[in-house]
């Protein structure tokens, strides 16, 4: 792929991003292809050297304030006529809640996310707690003169799983930080995409 082509694909890709940052973002990469190609690489090598454009979409996405790629696909590109305003007023009971369903939706998706690392750490504590509640009634029985193996092998079988459990709640962790990024870097690519605007 020549620079040309390069910063044509990676201005479509990037259209909906305010107009002054995507002039910038071209210009950054148009300057970074110079360079490359001053430092006496071919074209092709100067473009490859940057990576894919959906690496670089990737990147730039993830940098990117969401709300100023909302606030710019929400920018009316004129201003609202009487009709169309009369409409909006008019159709605020059907569109109004559709639109809170939709966030309430959103937001129950997002929750669900995190419902694996909730229940992980529940199941540790659980374990915790039953290991110390075991090695309490070792004791008593063993004040009252009563040698419990039973409650010292549940004590340390629940200590062994709590131990054991740490890792499946930093996996979980993990998981869903990873998950949750992803989501929000594909929202905003979403908003970049030509055609958004």
């Amino acid at each position: 792929m020549n620079k040309e082509q390069f910063l044509k694909e990676l201005k479509n890709r990037l259209s909906g991003l305010p107009k002054n940052d995507l002039e910038d973002r071209i210009s950054f990469y148009r300057e970074a292809i110079d360079d490359r190609i001053e430092e006496g690489k071919t074209e092709e090598e100067a473009v490859n050297d940057l990576g894919t454009i959906d690496e670089i979409v990737n990147e730039i996405a993830k940098d990117y304030p969401l709300g100023k790629l909302v606030k710019e696909k929400v920018r009316p590109n004129r201003a609202l006529t009487a009709w169309e305003i009369i409409i909006i007023i008019l159709g605020f009971p059907l569109w109004f809640p559709l639109l809170t369903v939709f966030f309430v939706l959103c937001l129950v998706f997002y929750l669900l996310i995190w419902v694996l690392v909730i229940v992980t750490y529940v199941i540790e504590t659980a374990l915790i707690v039953a290991s110390v509640a075991s090695l309490v009634a070792f004791f008593i029985y063993l004040f009252n003169g009563v040698f419990s193996i039973t409650a010292l092998g549940s004590s340390l079988m629940c200590l062994g799983a709590a131990m054991l459990f740490v890792f499946a709640c930093i996996g979980a962790t993990k998981l869903s930080i990873k998950l949750a990024k992803a989501i929000f870097t594909g929202i905003k690519k979403s908003f970049m995409r030509k055609g958004n605007k």
